[in-house]
């Protein structure tokens, strides 16, 4: 029985192995100097000016962060308001009314939207404010 159990693990290994090898995507942080080459100084200058008009924003983009990272991933879905058929993260228990710098991130994804429309999605766009507002701060 035991030697079957480790055989069974041994092939579990083996295809996740196999699997591993077939997807290595790796994160780049220059993935947007050709498509975007622009981002990264549209989100700063939003970033300052925001900070600028309230120091408390810094800090309140990274606990937007941090909430948004904690209940499915880092995938930006705090974002995204209820509709009919589906309640978000931003209303959920734990967020609501308890986060805030929504309308910092709208106005941001506004901006980038307006220059690389489809390009940079809502999650690397708060995971670039986010690094901003520690630096900036």
């Amino acid at each position: 029985m035991r030697s079957k159990k480790m055989i069974e693990c041994f092939a579990l290994m083996l295809v996740l192995c196999s699997c591993w090898s077939s997807v290595n995507a790796q994160l780049n942080s220059t993935f947007y100097d050709e498509t975007c080459p622009g981002v990264f100084s549209t989100v700063k200058a939003a970033v300052k000016q925001a900070i600028a008009n309230e120091t408390r924003m810094a800090a309140s983009l990274l606990r937007l962060h941090f909430h948004d990272c904690f209940v499915n991933g880092c995938n930006g879905l705090i974002l995204l308001d209820d509709a009919v058929n589906f309640m978000g993260e931003k209303t959920a228990g734990p967020n609501n009314n308890s986060v805030r710098g929504f309308d910092v991130i709208d106005t941001i994804k506004a901006q980038v939207e307006a220059n690389y429309s489809g390009i940079v999605s809502c999650a690397d766009i708060l995971a670039i404010v986010v690094r901003d507002s520690v630096i900036l701060l």
